[in-house]
């Protein structure tokens, strides 16, 4: 026994699953871009290389070796990576959270180190924007949903 309308409806879905992850794919880029421009604004700016390396990964793609949080890694089909640092730049999570008091080794071994003060830019420049980029992929999925569905 076949259900009346099963295939018309099978169709339906499918086109609403596409739209919203489509929809949902440019919200995210879009989101990234502006946080990455958020950070890049915080940053310090000693020579301006930890705000250049501030960098967006976009679906499909790798992060730059040595990023950020989390190394080199590939963004998912809807998914869009912030990373700071790359291979000129190293110290991103330095400058981040600072260092503690040490003793140094290698070239000065044995002097005393007397750490950095932290100058937070990633995390805090990604809080400050989440929930506008979160309300904006909300939204994009929504309208796109209603539209593949034949509504509004």
């Amino acid at each position: 026994m076949a259900i009346e309308g099963l295939a018309a409806f099978n169709r339906k879905m499918r086109a609403v699953t596409y739209a919203a992850k489509a929809s949902a794919r440019d919200a995210v880029i879009q989101g990234a871009y502006e946080i990455a421009d958020v950070q890049e604004r915080l940053a310090p700016k000693d020579d301006g290389d930890l705000a250049d390396s501030i960098h967006v990964t976009l679906p499909g793609g790798t992060t730059p070796p040595y990023s950020q949080p989390g190394g080199s890694r590939q963004a998912g089909p809807e998914q869009a990576i912030i990373t700071a640092g790359n291979a000129k730049v190293r110290y991103a999570h330095l400058v981040e959270f600072g260092t503690a008091k040490h003793v140094n080794g290698g070239l000065f071994e044995g002097t005393q180190h007397p750490g950095t003060t932290a100058q937070p830019f990633f995390w805090p420049g990604y809080r400050s924007v989440r929930g506008r980029v979160r309300s904006r992929i909300t939204r994009s999925i929504s309208k796109a949903i209603k539209q593949a569905a034949g509504g509004r």
